[in-house]
């Protein structure tokens, strides 16, 4: 499967999840549409390019079922996010139930805003090992006050590579009467992912991780009640259209000058690719290799796994606690000494993390490489305790 992909054959790649990975046939087409933009950029930016667009959010829409007019292309979750914590009109005394678990740049808009505004941004813990979704309901709610304003939570962790119950948080959510925001990012061709079933009021994912897609193609969602109090993050001719469409989100959000959309385009070649290369199974054999790995990996880091061991918890990612006493250099071993691309995060309070991503073009061999590699600098240094 390696060989459909661009990917470095001198690297043993097991980081497909920082930023994903794009086969060559939806690259080609990628490059297809820049090509197509320079030829006649004018004709590409006002007629050619928006109908394509319209057919790739069409796809999209299709393949997380939502409607179409839910959703913008973004170039990243961070982007989305930004759009809506920005227009959340939060006061002072306000809070944002999130967990300690988010992603880092979602974790410092919400502090920047909260700092402006006075409100409170509530990193409930989540006790590890997570054994049970019960487990998790009950942590993240023991966060909740009067002054709950909004719930925001990652359906995937980034760092921690944990699969959480958001269904069952936006139910009760709702019944509470709170905003919704869920980060996807992970989500999208990972996990099933069935907008019409969670009903958050916002969704955000990477097209660009599990769906393969270029770098540079994400999405938000909004449902329809919340979509009109989204402020864009940047004013252009969407604002005040001359010639509006029927959605003041698709105007404020969507179109933004000379911006190169050709990676929103590529949605349909990227779905194409998964179907004809039955990329459902070859993923579930992947989720297989990762739940046999994980604790034969987390045992020779002298660690242990931080969930229960199902799919309930894991997708193709699953994230282990090291001690060392210096991450970045353990990872540039990694890379440097060993040609191994992984990541170590010391983003989650005290705790650091390694990484691994399963994707169909790893192998069993990539897996022993890497432990191989741990046995040789736990021999040799003391950059794995």
């Amino acid at each position: 499967m390696k060989d459909l992909f661009l990917l470095n054959p001198e690297i043993t790649y097991l980081n497909h999840g920082s930023f994903g990975a794009c086969p060559r046939e939806v690259f080609s087409e990628y490059q297809r549409f820049q090509l197509m933009l320079e030829a006649d950029s004018v004709q590409f930016m006002t007629k050619t390019g928006v109908q394509l667009l319209d057919e790739s959010k069409k796809a999209l829409a299709n393949y997380i079922n939502c409607p179409k007019e839910d959703l913008v292309y973004v170039t990243n979750p961070s982007w989305a996010m930004n759009v809506v914590i920005k227009s959340l009109d939060l006061k002072e005394g306000d809070e944002i139930l999130a967990t300690d678990q988010e992603y880092g740049a979602v974790d410092k808009a919400f502090n920047y805003y909260c700092k402006k505004t006075g409100a409170k941004y509530i990193r409930q813990k989540i006790n590890l090992p997570l054994l049970s979704k019960e487990q998790f309901i009950e942590d993240f709610w023991k966060g909740l006050s009067t002054k709950t304003k909004v719930v925001c939570l990652s359906q995937i962790t980034s760092s921690t590579a944990l699969i959480f119950p958001v269904k069952e948080i936006c139910e009760k959510a709702k019944e509470l009467g709170l905003i919704t925001i869920i980060d996807g990012a992970h989500v999208p061709a990972h996990i099933d992912l069935d907008l019409s079933k969670i009903k958050a009021d916002v969704y955000t994912g990477a097209c660009h991780k599990w769906m393969l897609a270029p770098k540079g193609s994400s999405f938000l969602y909004a449902s329809k009640e919340i979509q009109n109090s989204l402020d864009p993050l940047i004013i252009s001719w969407g604002y005040d259209a001359q010639f509006p469409s029927d959605s003041q989100f698709q105007d404020y959000h969507q179109y933004q000058g000379t911006r190169d959309f050709s990676a929103f385009l590529t949605t349909p070649a990227c779905l194409d690719f998964l179907n004809k290369n039955n990329w459902k199974d070859k993923t579930d054999e992947s989720k297989a290799l990762l739940k046999h790995y994980y604790p034969i990996v987390a045992k020779e880091l002298n660690s242990s796994p931080i969930c229960e061991v199902s799919d309930e918890f894991l997708g193709q990612i699953c994230s282990i606690p090291i001690q060392t006493p210096d991450p970045i250099k353990l990872k540039e071993t990694l890379f440097n000494d060993y040609k191994i691309e992984i990541p170590v995060m010391n983003n989650v309070g005290p705790i650091v993390y390694t990484r691994l991503s399963f994707q169909p073009y790893n192998s069993e061999k990539e897996i022993e490489v890497f432990l191989d590699a741990v046995r040789d600098i736990k021999g040799k240094t003391n950059l794995i305790g």
